[in-house]
């Protein structure tokens, strides 16, 4: 029996799942939904805190899934147990501050060389949630039950659609642990918003807010009454997305994250680029077909990423 919250038809992915420790990559119900994948934070008792083999993990899942020719068209993100995720799990000493006191010959180097060491780290982190955007090419649907705080909402900001359950509770809560967010929230979340009164508060204060607050705000498009009802609309839409053409979505993601950092007139100009060549695709055609009815039309798996 799959672990809650995922569904009781769902199973492992044949290949994946054996590669990590702290994730699970499981297959939705072949029946229903053949190219939706689930990638679940797998550290129950400590709510999800993200420790450093699962940052290291989750870089590794998310510049994988989508390229190796496989079919899968959505991914949808969970969090295994009572929480999606309950930020940085502080408790590892990967991290640094179990050795800030020490006396040995490191921690005794001048705040510059600390510092520069330092700063690597950071940048690791910041690159495996990126890979969400920039090295995954598929969408990705967080599911959010119960506690989504500090570096989970990092995490769903990389994300392209949330959702989250009423009893949902949400915390930027870097402020109230002596630092300023470094992962990725102080920078995505006022494009995802705007730079309003309220986003501030949030952030300098650290407060919690709810799934009401979170959707008033944009920060979800849905809010489910239950765990079951926020996976299974999830899956509604995964399934949605992947009964379309999948060079169609991969293009859009793209132009999406490009055109929000940058100009209007550069992001028109990447998309014509892209679509010099994408409207070359045969998925034209069949798109065409399936709107007039044809419900046998199916679209070709994309290919797997060239590498060296």
């Amino acid at each position: 029996t799959p672990p809650f919250p995922l569904p009781p038809n769902s199973y492992p992915h044949p290949i994946y799942n054996d590669q990590f420790q702290h994730l699970l990559i499981y297959n939705a119900p072949k029946e229903s939904s053949p190219h939706v994948i689930f990638v679940a934070l797998n550290r129950p008792p400590k709510r999800n805190a993200i420790h450093a083999p699962m940052w290291v993990e989750m870089h590794k899942a998310f510049t994988t899934l989508g390229t190796n020719g496989d079919d899968i068209r959505c991914i949808i993100l969970l969090g295994i147990g009572k929480a999606f995720c309950a930020g940085i799990d502080f408790t590892d000493s990967a991290f640094g501050l179990q050795d800030m006191n020490n006396n040995d010959d490191e921690s005794e180097a001048d705040v510059a060389r600390r510092a520069m060491s330092f700063y690597p780290q950071i940048k690791q982190m910041q690159h495996a949630f990126t890979s969400l955007e920039t090295s995954c090419p598929l969408p990705i649907i967080a599911a959010m039950h119960g506690y989504c705080v500090g570096a989970g909402v990092d995490l769903a900001c990389c994300t392209d659609i949330r959702y989250c359950c009423d009893e949902s509770v949400f915390s930027i809560r870097e402020v109230k642990l002596g630092l300023a967010a470094d992962i990725g929230t102080l920078q995505r979340l006022p494009k995802l918003i705007g730079h309003s009164s309220f986003l501030k508060e949030l952030c300098y204060t650290g407060n919690d807010f709810d799934a009401v607050d979170a959707r008033r705000i944009g920060f979800v498009s849905r809010v489910e009454p239950s765990v079951p009802s926020l996976i299974s609309k999830a899956m509604e839409v995964a399934n949605e997305i992947s009964n379309v053409s999948p060079v169609a979505v991969v293009g859009t993601k793209k132009s999406l994250l490009y055109s929000r950092d940058h100009a209007v007139e550069e992001g028109l100009d990447h998309v014509a680029l892209m679509n010099m060549s994408g409207l070359m695709t045969d998925d034209l055609m069949r798109s065409l077909l399936k709107k007039g009815g044809d419900e046998d039309v199916r679209f070709e798996p994309l290919l797997s990423h060239s590498r060296l």
